[in-house]
């Protein structure tokens, strides 16, 4: 297959959700937790009460905002949701354990228009990151009081040097490249983005045997991917978030979900 790409080939995050709706792999929402109040205490000391219901969320009884509460393994589930009332608009992402009673925080901000426009090597020379796609990631503990250790979930490096196919749908399919703690490669084989690849930021953490966290920050669009990736069942289940069309347009917030297998893994000799 021989593909040639072009400054125009780039499409904004709202083209690729447009791409990833047909025929979805995405899982449906768990009802699983609907009814629950659940608390999550962090290393501060912090509490913040959580209402769920299968497709709405209550925090520290405010106003109800949409959530997505999927799971990809008994007992482990990924809560989505927006803060639209933050400026810019935050987007939240738990990894509730319920297995042992703890939790990973992913608070993702995109960019400003303005900021956008700050080319790459300005960014470069100045010492900046390559994207302004920010991530805050933190962990605690469910329905008790936070002790050090009490959350499993760590950084990890499982996933270095392994090829990984991901099919999103009947049209759309990825590979990615594990390079290093911080950096992946990812490529688009079909699809809406055929042909066009990136190497960008990236984050990896084990939460079971076999199952990661992958978040990733893209800096030609601007996007915050988070995902979950099961290898033992051969699933990933995410989203997407990204600057709209226009500096008006709503965010997007998708929901993306695979069939994925691994390729390969690369060893290196240990006198590097």
């Amino acid at each position: 297959m021989t593909t040639t790409t072009s400054p125009s080939d780039w499409i904004s995050v709202t083209g690729l959700e447009k791409g990833f709706e047909t025929d979805s792999y995405a899982l449906d929402n768990s009802a699983d937790l609907s009814g629950k109040k659940i608390e999550l205490h962090d290393a501060s000391g912090n509490v913040r009460r959580l209402e769920i219901d299968q497709q709405t969320l209550r925090v520290d009884d405010g106003e109800a905002v949409k959530l997505r509460l999927t799971s990809l393994r008994q007992g482990i589930y990924l809560l989505d949701w927006l803060d639209e009332s933050t400026r810019p608009t935050a987007s939240y992402t738990v990894v509730l354990d319920t297995l042992t009673d703890s939790y990973t925080q992913i608070i993702g901000t995109l960019p400003t228009f303005e900021t956008i426009k700050t080319g790459l090597y300005e960014r470069a020379l100045g010492g900046r990151a390559l994207t302004d796609v920010n991530v805050e990631i933190s962990h605690g503990t469910v329905n008790k009081s936070f002790s050090d250790g009490a959350c499993p979930h760590a950084l990890t490096d499982e996933l270095i040097g392994v090829r990984n196919l991901y099919r999103y749908s009947p049209t759309e399919v990825y590979e990615h490249t594990y390079l290093n703690p911080n950096f992946y490669t990812w490529q688009c084989l079909k699809g809406v983005e055929q042909g066009l690849c990136d190497t960008d930021l990236c984050h990896y953490y084990k939460i079971a045997d076999d199952l990661y966290l992958f978040v990733w920050r893209e800096k030609i669009v601007p996007t915050l991917g988070i995902v979950m990736i099961d290898e033992q069942n051969h699933r990933s289940d995410g989203k997407i978030f990204g600057v709209g069309d226009t500096e008006d347009a709503p965010l997007a917030n998708f929901p993306m979900a695979s069939y994925c297998q691994r390729l390969s893994r690369t060893e290196y000799p240990d006198d590097l």
